[in-house]
């Protein structure tokens, strides 16, 4: 349920989106008048790959993993560019208005490219016009994490037991808007709870609130829960993906506990601004594929909690037109709105 805190925080959210999107679109603008690029020659200067959240956060461990590989089979350099802010909005209304030169190239993620469309009534860009995908890299599960020195639970329906028994229940969430929002909303409906969800700017932060105890619980990516769970910061009590994950091999999955609906996964690719040449996308799509399906990428990539798909231009156009549709029935139960 989405009370009038969780409106309230949206709404300061759109104010501040609004201010962002301005300098974001400058700064776009810095880099519109470039001659169109040829895949002979791509690339032969850095490639900037934009970021719409901070350092040390899940999409920037894929980011700096991918340009890595990619600028080792290029011989030029990829530069990671965080743009934090507003959910990755501002990051992905700057990559929107970049010039389609193949030189400027986003991470995007399921919450700017399938859910803020259901979300938002105006969107500072339009996922089918701005952007040319050209492959989605990995796909990623949740884990559902308490401070164990906070909840005494150690699964699910301990969790639950001890939540009725409190006066309110807090979740954690990276972002209103995002996979982690609805994954609490989706909890809470599946369990006859009532969750009040608290916005942090990155996952991250969110942690920290779990670590002081402001919130009960959040659903962190496994390339971020896991090295907490390992080193017994933080407990697991379940996963969200179809089958338990090699980086918490020892946690059950919702589905084994009883609650299949809360089976859900994010998702990362590559998306360049519309009408890039169609023989560097091809270019891009190949070496992507290539460097997150190499032994040591696809090593890198799992060690760091994420499963490696590295797909086709139009499949990724499949599953973001697929998601669009799941997420928005989500986004319909909860009656949230951003703006």
């Amino acid at each position: 349920m989405i009370t009038s805190a969780g409106f309230l925080k949206c709404r300061q959210l759109n104010r501040r989106l609004g201010l962002l999107v301005a300098s974001a679109l400058l700064c776009a603008g810095c880099f519109a008048q470039t001659p169109a690029a040829s895949a002979s020659t791509y690339p032969n200067k850095p490639v900037r790959l934009i970021v719409g959240f901070p350092a040390g956060t899940g999409p920037d461990i894929v980011a700096r993993l991918l340009g890595q590989k990619l600028s080792e089979a290029w011989g030029i350099g990829v530069v990671v560019d965080n743009k934090p802010g507003a959910g990755g909005l501002i990051a992905a209304t700057e990559a929107a208005r970049a010039a389609a030169d193949g030189y400027t190239l986003m991470l995007g993620e399921t919450g700017q490219l399938a859910i803020a469309p259901n979300s938002y009534s105006k969107l500072p860009y339009d996922v089918q016009k701005d952007f040319a995908p050209i492959s989605q890299v990995v796909s990623a599960d949740f884990a559902f994490l308490v401070n164990p020195l906070k909840v005494p639970s150690k699964n699910v329906k301990d969790f639950v037991d001890w939540s009725q028994q409190q006066k309110g229940l807090f979740m954690a969430t990276f972002g209103a808007g995002t996979p982690g929002h609805f994954g609490a909303f989706m909890f809470g409906d599946a369990l006859r709870l009532k969750p009040e969800p608290v916005h942090y700017k990155s996952t991250g932060d969110a942690l920290t609130g779990l670590f002081g105890g402001d919130v009960q619980g959040v659903f962190a990516s496994l390339g971020l829960a896991a090295p907490n769970v390992k080193a017994g910061k933080l407990l697991a009590l379940a996963t969200t993906g179809p089958v338990r994950s090699s980086a918490l091999p020892d946690v059950p999955t919702f589905k084994e506990q009883g609650l299949p609906e809360l089976e859900f996964s994010s998702w990362f690719g590559v998306v360049a601004p519309a009408k890039t040449p169609a023989d560097v996308l091809a270019k891009l799509n190949a070496d992507i594929v290539k460097a997150v399906r190499s032994t040591d990428g696809k090593a890198k990539l799992e060690e760091a909690g994420f499963r490696v798909t590295g797909t086709s231009r139009d499949d990724f156009v499949r599953i973001i037109s697929a998601d669009t549709a799941k997420w928005g029935k989500a986004v319909a139960a909860t009656g949230f709105k951003a703006d």
